[in-house]
């Protein structure tokens, strides 16, 4: 892709890589416009399945926003309307599996909040860290965190920036699976092409309704994952799983 933002895609598995680690994998703006281009790409590439996102090194997944840039925006305004990395991993249909194999601070929490599923190595920690330079995360960190972990823990990282090891962030729920950082990478890739070898129009569809979830009333998210399902049904994927099942034989689907 470019010097700082790798793309592989093996057997139905893309993994991007932020490859600063110089920079303990700050993002810069222009990393920013890479990724939203590429996310956007790859929603449309019959090839890519799942993501994989991590970070190039050991020491770091994430450090957020090179904060050596912040100062270049004309005004808070044009600050506030900059095009967000966060958005645009959460704007993918694609499932998408954060590998947080270090630091996980700022916009760097929430680049993996972003994501659906996060496996972190044992010498992962994670802090919402923008209150110690005087300002709030504004990728999403309060209204993500508050999805996954309690009420007393969100406001725990948000009001004192303070980092939290790999077994706290289990804990928490901040992540699903702690791993040893020589076998994080293979764990993720494993997960993903377990995922991968699901029906791709059903995978989507689980994805959408769980962000249907967590912005609509009960009922209301109920009837929308009705509607999904009845999508789902009709497809030729679902089709030859019912054939594969009456023939007691692996399904091969083709996200049709």
């Amino acid at each position: 892709m470019s010097e700082h933002i790798g793309l592989d895609v093996t057997d139905g598995v893309g993994v991007i890589t932020l490859q600063r680690p110089e920079k303990l994998n700050a993002v810069t703006t222009a990393m920013s416009t890479q990724l939203l281009q590429l996310v956007a790409a790859l929603d449309d590439r019959d090839d890519v399945r799942v993501l994989v996102l991590t970070g190039q090194g050991e020491r770091s997944f994430c450090v957020g926003s090179d904060i050596g840039e912040v100062d270049g925006y004309a005004d808070p305004w044009h600050f506030r309307n900059r095009r967000d990395y966060c958005d645009a991993i959460r704007a993918l249909r694609l499932p998408v599996i954060a590998a947080v194999n270090g630091y996980a601070y700022g916009g760097g929490l929430e680049l993996a909040l972003s994501c659906d599923i996060r496996l972190a190595s044992t010498t992962a920690s994670f802090a919402a860290a923008e209150i110690k330079l005087g300002w709030i995360g504004g990728g999403g960190v309060s209204a993500l965190l508050s999805a996954n972990v309690s009420a007393t823990n969100a406001a725990l990282l948000l009001l004192t920036g303070e980092p939290v090891g790999a077994t706290d962030a289990l804990q928490m729920g901040l992540v699903s699976r702690l791993h040893e950082p020589s076998e994080l990478s293979e764990a993720a890739l494993t997960l993903a092409h377990s995922i991968a070898a699901r029906p791709p129009i059903a995978a989507q569809s689980a994805k959408a309704n769980l962000t249907a979830a967590r912005s609509m009333g009960l009922e209301a998210a109920i009837q929308y994952e009705r509607e999904m399902q009845a999508i789902c049904m009709g497809t030729q994927d679902a089709a030859e799983g019912r054939r594969a099942f009456a023939e007691k034989r692996t399904p091969t689907f083709i996200g049709r």
